[in-house]
């Protein structure tokens, strides 16, 4: 297990109006499989952090075999029985004008909603579904996407 123990920031650029601050947990982080899909969008890595400790990471059923392996991030109640963990994210700046195309490729049970980083700040990122965990693996020990695969040679 090797979590990130402190923001790492990649892009400082400050003139983001035109960009959605994306929070991306699985297939999308860098050099996973469907990064590219960020950057023919003109996405651009904004830092590396970890979400608050109320989350959990699981290991969704492969739908497809031609498609990557895939997290699903929850967000813990407060009367969970089980903690959260703080879980390893990229956040990206991706251009508004590709928000709508990069929309249409998120399969379910996966979305988009809002994530809280360990700074306490909120951003758009990826969630899943509740019934899309049922079953699933619990892989929130290892701290992030990256951890997990590296461990189990998942991608």
């Amino acid at each position: 297990m090797n979590p990130i123990s402190s923001t790492t920031t990649t892009n400082t650029d400050s003139n983001h109006s035109d960009t959605l601050p994306l929070a991306v947990v699985g297939a999308h982080l860098s050099g996973f499989p469907l990064n590219p899909d960020l950057l023919a969008l003109g996405a651009t890595l904004q830092t590396t952090t970890k979400t608050s400790p109320n989350y959990k990471l699981y290991a969704l059923p492969k739908t497809n075999a031609n498609n990557p392996s895939k997290p699903g991030l929850a967000r813990c109640h407060p009367s969970d029985s089980q903690p959260g963990s703080s879980i390893e994210i990229e956040i990206w700046a991706l251009p508004l004008s590709g928000a709508g195309a990069f929309l249409k490729t998120i399969p379910s049970p996966l979305g988009l909603g809002t994530i809280e980083t360990c700074d306490g700040e909120w951003v758009k990122g990826f969630i899943c579904e509740p019934y899309g965990i049922v079953g699933a693996r619990d892989v929130s020990e290892f701290g992030g996407w990256r951890a997990y695969t590296k461990a189990s040679w998942v991608r």
